[in-house]
């Protein structure tokens, strides 16, 4: 067996080689790149002695072969045999039976260690998933404590600082200072308006690039084939001289540059763009006025709606004593009916006022977080209050003068006519010559191993003969731009004068009805106070008293307007003169 064995495996010969004793034969042969041993008879006993002796010299004679086991032939398998033939398809020998109880060996062989083969696998992917759980677990921790503390850090700080998440519960009390503050950093608009400002300067960053030298490093690789005969008109200039040359190769690296020497078109261009930018920074500027004044003007309303709660809760408590008054002089028998009806009327009337005031202060209280920005959620309170300060009253013409010398959108239309008249110097430029400076320096060779230095300077002097009338076009362009911003400076003089004046003489009116309304205030409590007295003595009805109510109650109304009036003439004022941002953003 043995000579037969290793004959097969040394000689690698199609025929068949056999190895009988009694009730079992194997035998080899190869088929297809590989040995396949057929097996006959009982694997049981003595036969699996003998398969086991005949696949162990295989395996060792020929390690590299592969091998097939034909059962197809075998009755009988005992379990000596089935451990045998686990170990010969754990060693890589493919099994192959016929009937239901080889084949349902050979399946259970099979699918046992496909199964421990996966389970194996799976304890290996569980075993690194363990050894790659540890890092992952601290990488979640510390990202979930950066989160955490950098929430905290956002609910501890101001106004515009309030988390998303949660709704916030301290209830945010903010000064005139501190809104206009808030506005500035977190409006919208205002914050627009910076970046408008810093694409401009982007804007002139890019106009400037134009007048400094540039400077590029190329890499080329070429490849040329020309045909010669194309280049002289398709006839040969020599009888055997060649139709065409190539392909070859060309191979360059270097630094090329490119510089104006003198081209007062771009520098007329620089010049504008640079205006344009320190237009935009103007209009910046004033658009920040403009949500200074907003803000301002909110504010003080909201100041006014606050006060109207005041006051008419005021007059609310003031109509239930009057009622309550009334309705104790009827049940005393001193009063009448129709009195206790009156002053019930009238709380009536001034509760409705109260519920009006207080929508209306809600109301202007979301106009006012609006502004700044705020959380919707968040809940603000006014630390202010209106009041009277009684200032000199301004001259007009230094007003005026301080208004074109101060206000941001004066500064923005002079650039912007600055801007157009070097952009109509630009247009006329273009008819002047132009200089330029062009140079090349390179490693050229066919390969990159036999490259030599070659360079290239070059200037150039462009002078315009004909441009088809665009000079003349770019040039009466710029001046309707120019004729254009001076109708808007005049119309903008105009305007600041009007503005200027007219917060004067709201400033001047608002004081005097400051003044007239505190007055009128102080009478009318005065009326009520009698009123109530005349009424308490019995020496007259509650009429007078509801008449004095009224007068009161319109007193009120007239002081908190004149008021109102006066913050915001002051206002007007400062944004008239230019002054916003430095009389209210401190």
């Amino acid at each position: 067996m043995n000579k037969n064995l290793h004959g097969l495996v040394d000689e690698m010969h199609p025929a068949k080689q056999e190895w009988c004793s009694s009730m079992f034969r194997i035998t080899t042969e190869k088929k297809r790149g590989k040995v396949v041993l057929t097996v006959e008879g009982r694997l049981a006993g003595q036969g699996v002695s003998t398969f086991e002796q005949c696949w162990r010299e295989l395996r060792a004679a020929s390690p590299e072969e592969k091998f097939s086991v034909n059962l197809c032939g075998v009755s009988f398998i005992d379990a000596a045999g089935r451990a045998l033939l686990k170990e010969v398809h754990r060693e890589g020998g493919r099994l192959v039976a016929e009937g239901c109880l080889n084949q349902a060996i050979v399946n259970e062989i099979v699918g046992h260690q496909g199964k421990e083969k996966d389970k194996n696998e799976s304890e290996r992917k569980e075993a690194s998933k363990d050894r790659s759980k540890g890092p992952h677990i601290f990488f979640y921790v510390a990202l979930f404590s950066l989160l955490l503390t950098a929430g905290l850090s956002e609910a501890q700080s101001p106004a515009g600082g309030i988390p998303q998440g949660n709704p916030p519960r301290e209830t945010l009390k903010l000064t005139l200072d501190q809104a206009v503050a808030t506005a500035l950093k977190q409006n919208t608009t205002a914050a627009i308006a910076v970046l408008t400002a810093a694409q401009s300067e982007q804007d002139r960053r890019v106009a400037l690039s134009a007048l400094l030298p540039q400077a590029d490093l190329g890499v080329t690789g070429e490849w040329h084939r020309v045909n010669i005969l194309a280049q002289f008109g398709g006839e040969r200039i020599f009888p055997g001289f060649p139709a065409h040359v190539g392909p070859y190769s060309i191979f360059s690296v270097g630094p090329s540059v490119n510089a104006p020497i003198f081209d007062l078109t771009l520098l007329r261009r620089y010049q504008a763009s640079r205006n344009a930018g320190n237009a935009s920074k103007a209009e910046s500027l004033s658009t920040r006025e403009q949500v200074i004044l907003l803000v301002v003007s909110q504010y003080i309303g909201t100041l006014r709606s606050i006060a109207d709660v005041q006051a008419s809760q005021s007059r609310v408590d003031l109509a239930q004593a009057l009622y309550d008054q009334a309705a104790d002089l009827q049940k005393e028998g001193v009063g009448t009916g129709i009195d206790t009806l009156r002053a019930n009327v009238e709380l009536q009337n001034e509760k409705q006022r109260l519920i009006e005031a207080q929508a209306s202060r809600q109301t202007s209280v979301f106009g006012l977080s609006r502004l700044l920005n705020l959380d919707p959620r968040q809940e603000i309170e006014l630390a202010d209050s209106l009041s009277f300060f009684d200032t000199p009253q301004p001259d007009v013409e230094a007003s005026i003068n301080e208004g074109l010398a101060a206000r941001q959108e004066w500064k923005a239309l002079q650039e912007q006519i600055r801007g157009a008249e070097n952009q109509k110097k630009a247009a006329t430029a273009l008819r002047l010559p132009s200089v330029h400076f062009t140079g090349n320096w390179a490693e050229l060779g066919t390969t990159p191993s036999s490259v030599i230095p070659t360079y290239t300077y070059s200037g150039t002097v462009s002078v315009p003969l004909f441009t088809g009338g665009r000079i003349r076009a770019e040039t009466v362009r710029a001046d309707l731009d120019i004729q254009k911003f001076h109708q808007q400076e005049a119309d903008l003089r105009n305007q600041i004068a009007l503005e200027v004046k007219t917060a004067l003489i709201n400033l001047d009116s608002a004081r005097n009805e400051v003044r007239v309304a505190n007055l009128g205030v102080q009478l009318s409590k005065e009326e009520v106070d009698q009123a109530r007295d005349r009424f308490n003595a019995g020496v007259a009805n509650n009429i007078e008293v509801i008449q004095a109510q009224d007068s009161l109650s319109r007193a009120n109304d007239n002081q908190i307007a004149a008021l109102y009036r006066f913050n915001q003439a002051r206002a007007d004022y400062a944004r008239a003169i230019g002054q916003m941002e430095k009389v209210y953003a401190k």
